[in-house]
């Protein structure tokens, strides 16, 4: 990974889990700009406004799958459909999930999807796996060119 800054955005109505990611974030990758939203209406009211206002769009979003109201697959879908984040890695995390959810998740646009950190060690073991993976030149390329990114 390069010394750039990279924008986050971390989709999370676990306070606790916003503020891991926060610490994580500032220990381990400096480089980041973490936005954090608690829910599903919330993260998609924030898209139409960046679109709108012609803000920076996140490099990569972090997606709860387990969200009060509108949850992380329906987030996920409604995400795909639109043009500004057809090419933003969305990688998708829940503690508690079924092997179907994992399949959904894949279907409906992830591309990947992990189990949620528990801790700060794994949290910032997980940040820097993603940032690493998914801002690397090649496999931005691979991204944007249509020819890869989803992992397993």
């Amino acid at each position: 990974m390069n010394a750039n800054c990279y924008n986050v955005l971390l989709v999370d109505d676990d306070l606790v889990q916003v503020d891991l990611a926060r610490r994580a974030a500032a220990e381990c990758c400096p480089e980041i700009n973490l936005t954090a939203v608690g829910g599903g209406d919330d993260v998609l009211d924030w898209f139409s406004a960046s679109v709108e206002k012609k803000n920076q769009l996140p490099h990569i979003i972090l997606l709860d799958l387990k969200l009060p109201k509108l949850d992380g697959l329906a987030v996920l879908r409604k995400l795909r459909i639109h043009d500004a984040t057809r090419d933003i890695p969305i990688v998708v995390f829940s503690a508690e999930y079924t092997q179907a959810d994992m399949l959904m998740s894949y279907q409906v646009g992830a591309n990947t999807f992990v189990a949620k950190p528990a801790d700060l060690a794994q949290f910032s073991g997980f940040l820097r796996e993603q940032m690493e993976y998914w801002m690397h030149p090649r496999q931005r390329e691979m991204l944007f060119s249509g020819k890869g990114g989803v992992t397993e």
